[in-house]
C-alpha cells in the first residue's frame, strides 16, 4: 500500500523566545519549498513549467535575499517550456543554482547551463545532453508545417548562440554537436560550459570535486 508523501513538522512561530512555539505538519514538498529546494524531475509540459515558474516568482517575493535551487532530473519536453523556466531564472532577483542529479537532457539542459554563473553543478555520474529542438508538427496543413519550420529554425539560432556564449566554442561546431544527440559526462558538460563545476562545491553541503 503506497505510504504517500511524508509530513514533517514545521515551526510557523514568528518569535525565536516564544516558549509557546506553534508547530504545524506539513507535506515533504512544501516543506522543501521552504527552503528554496524546487525540482524538475518530470518532462516538460504546461502543468510542468507552470508550477517551477509559480514557485520561483513567490519564493522571489517572499524573501528576495535567499538563493533557489533547482534540482533537474528530467528528458527535457517543450522548448517554450523550457524558455519559460529559464527566463524565470534571469527574472527572480536571488541567485538561481541549478544541480543536475541524474539526467539533464534536451532543454533540461538548456535550464542547467541557464543558471546563475558559478553556481551551475552536475553530480558525479550525471549525464547531460544537447540537441537541437525538433517541429511540434509530424503532420497537418501545408501553412502551419511551413510556418513551424521558421519558427524551430529561429529557436535553434537561439539555443545555439546561447550554448556559443557559454562554451566559447564556434558557432559552427556548436551546430555539428547539436545535430545529434550529444551525451556528456560531467566533466565534458563543465569543459563545454554548462556547468561550473561537479559535485557539491559552493552548496557547503559536503565535498566537491572540480
Amino acid at each position: 500500500m503506497p505510504v504517500g508523501v511524508p509530513k514533517l513538522p514545521y515551526d510557523i512561530s514568528d518569535d525565536e523566545d516564544d516558549e509557546d512555539e506553534e508547530v504545524t505538519w506539513v507535506d515533504l514538498y512544501d516543506r522543501l519549498y521552504r527552503e528554496r529546494a524546487l525540482f524538475l524531475f518530470k518532462d516538460l509540459s504546461p502543468e510542468t513549467a507552470n508550477h517551477i515558474v509559480g514557485l520561483m516568482i513567490f519564493l522571489n517575493i517572499d524573501d528576495c535575499n535567499q538563493e533557489q535551487f533547482l534540482f533537474i532530473n528530467s528528458t527535457g519536453g517543450g522548448v517554450m517550456y523550457g524558455l519559460s523556466v529559464h527566463n524565470a531564472i534571469n527574472f527572480v532577483i536571488p541567485d538561481v543554482h541549478t544541480l543536475c542529479l541524474g539526467v539533464a537532457a534536451s532543454m533540461a539542459a538548456f535550464i542547467l547551463a541557464g543558471g546563475s554563473p558559478t553556481k551551475r553543478i552536475a553530480f558525479p555520474n550525471a549525464r547531460v545532453m544537447i540537441h537541437q529542438p525538433a517541429s511540434t508538427f509530424i503532420q497537418g496543413y501545408m501553412e502551419e508545417v511551413i510556418a513551424d519550420t521558421d519558427l524551430v529554425l529561429k529557436l535553434r539560432e537561439e539555443i545555439t548562440n546561447f550554448f556559443v556564449q557559454k562554451s566559447h566554442k564556434p558557432f559552427w561546431m556548436v551546430f555539428e554537436d547539436m545535430e545529434r544527440d550529444a551525451f556528456l559526462s560531467p566533466e565534458e558538460a563543465k569543459a563545454y560550459g554548462i556547468v561550473d563545476s561537479i559535485g557539491l562545491d559552493g552548496l557547503g553541503w559536503g565535498a566537491s570535486r572540480k
